[in-house]
């Protein structure tokens, strides 16, 4: 059975997520917060650009993919009135545990259902279909649309009810911060020892020391070359829920600070839409 859905969030990731979703007969409506960029891709790939009203009467799948938690649940509220008893929300943005539960419970007063879905993979990731996604909510709803999720994903993981999906993506994302901690530092004094990055990156990567980061981002930042992987000013958003949420957990922080304190230097030197791995700026010496 065709799953007629919508996405609504069309930026570096929700964009080729939706292209996957076309590419796999599933997309019927898109949406965004600019509208030109809603119909230039609405054009593209032959789609409807209705309401969000509309959207919430017409699709059983409905897909988030934005920026806070209040376009989350402003996106919910807007979408309520019209769906249908049985339909489904799956919110792929990086938000608070708690947002998510709001939203479910939200829907649930009209009979529609809500996934807590974030990704990781990055915009290659999304590009090439091979994100991970990390569901929260009911296992059976998760089941009635997994193909719209496997359209853009390498791994579809059910880790608990509404909540866990965005508590899996804090844990991802202490991760992100702390292997680019140590990448960054360790490669700004391998520049600094006057070692060739030619010989050193795949020698690191051959042993202990080897990862995803330091495999895709270990030679263009080395380059200066800082293209959007994933946006510093998101991962730094990012991370100030996430310090909420390892605050009540009571767990140690100092990743998460350190973090938040060197993205934020970043960001006001004017590199918040540069990779994270602009880090390296930073680690390099003074």
């Amino acid at each position: 059975m065709t799953l007629k859905t919508a996405f609504i969030g069309l930026g570096a990731m929700g964009a080729p997520m939706a292209r996957h979703l076309k590419d796999k007969g599933l997309l019927f409506a898109v949406a965004n917060r600019s509208q030109a960029k809603a119909d230039a891709l609405a054009k593209e790939l032959g789609v409807a650009v209705p309401s969000l009203a509309e959207i919430a009467a017409q699709c059983e799948v409905i897909a988030l993919c934005v920026t806070a938690d209040a376009d989350v649940l402003s996106t919910v509220q807007a979408l309520k009135p019209q769906l249908k008893p049985g339909s489904v929300v799956i919110d792929h943005s990086t938000v608070a545990p708690d947002t998510a539960r709001r939203a479910a419970a939200s829907l649930a007063e009209v009979g529609a259902s809500f996934l807590d879905a974030p990704v990781s993979g990055g915009v290659e990731g999304a590009k090439n279909g091979k994100l991970s996604v990390m569901v929260g909510g009911d296992a059976a709803v998760l089941e009635r649309v997994r193909p719209v999720l496997e359209a853009y994903a390498l791994r579809v993981t059910h880790l608990g009810e509404v909540g866990a999906g965005q508590a899996t993506k804090a844990v991802n994302q202490v991760l992100v911060a702390g292997i680019a901690q140590a990448v960054c530092s360790g490669l700004a004094l391998g520049e600094a020892l006057g070692l060739e990055a030619e010989r050193l990156l795949p020698t690191l990567g051959a042993g202990a020391a080897g990862n995803w980061f330091l495999e895709k981002r270990g030679a263009t930042m080395l380059r200066d070359e800082f293209s959007v992987g994933f946006k510093l000013a998101l991962l730094h958003k990012d991370l100030g829920i996430v310090r909420g949420i390892a605050e009540q957990a009571g767990v140690d922080r100092q990743v998460i600070e350190q973090s938040l304190a060197d993205y934020a230097e970043l960001i006001s030197q004017g590199y918040g839409d540069d990779d994270i791995s602009a880090l390296i700026r930073l680690k390099r010496r003074r």
